[in-house]
């Protein structure tokens, strides 16, 4: 595969800068689902689907490395402009370090359309790729260790204790944890804009489901008498 020539560096010379461009934006950062960690899962898998689908690189890869640079708590009346605060500040960035001014339009759509909470529907592949990248991090077994890493740091309860699951009440995941796999989690899969990305979501959508299979089946037992156990 050809290294292309983007600006005055070949692609593959970018990442270490994206990367910097982005620890530089995060020095107090203490979201601990949206760490290092999580930017680089997404770039993997954005890397992945571009390739499956015929993405442009030079767009997909930096709107990866940067789709998080400004970050917003979820409880924060801000939340749903995050995502256009981020696309803001890494054209800036961009701009600041020589990448192609004519790439940075589609860079911010990118950015702007990948948030959930946002509501922007992509409109070029190179965004419905990060778009979809970053949901699948949401998904399977990371995505519920996010989910729950997310919700101990900002003290919520796993549960309602009078209805666990939100069958007969409206789920509210602003209150309860768990109720964040009922108001988005388990909705994601449909949502999904890329043949291989819904491949995968559904996949880990299984998985998710398993979980509740589980939890429902142990919160059951502590809603069971015990049976006395013959002599």
């Amino acid at each position: 595969m050809v290294d292309p020539l983007i600006g005055p560096r070949p692609l593959s010379a970018w990442g270490p800068i994206f990367e910097a461009l982005l620890r530089q934006t995060w020095a107090d950062c203490t979201d601990p689902a949206h760490d290092l960690s999580h930017v680089q899962r997404v770039v993997q898998w954005a890397q992945r689907l571009a390739l499956s689908e015929g993405a442009d690189l030079a767009i997909v890869l930096p709107a990866a490395w940067l789709h998080d640079c400004v970050l917003v708590p979820k409880d924060h009346p801000d939340r749903s402009h995050a995502s256009r605060q981020a696309a803001d500040r890494a054209v800036l960035l961009l701009r600041e370090v020589g990448y192609p001014e004519n790439l940075l339009p589609a860079i911010h759509h990118a950015i702007e359309a990948h948030s959930f909470s946002a509501g922007i529907s992509p409109r070029t592949l190179e965004a419905r790729v990060v778009q979809d990248a970053d949901r699948l991090d949401a998904l399977g077994a990371i995505g519920l260790a996010r989910m729950l890493m997310l919700g101990g740091a900002t003290g919520r309860p796993l549960y309602d204790p009078t209805e666990p699951f939100p069958h007969q009440r409206s789920p509210d995941d602003h209150r309860y944890v768990l109720d964040h796999l009922f108001t988005k989690l388990l909705h994601l899969a449909d949502r999904m804009q890329t043949d291989a990305g819904r491949r995968e979501a559904r996949r880990r959508t299984e998985f998710l489901q398993m979980f509740l299979n589980e939890l429902q089946r142990e919160l059951d037992q502590y809603n069971t008498p015990p049976s006395r156990t013959p002599t």
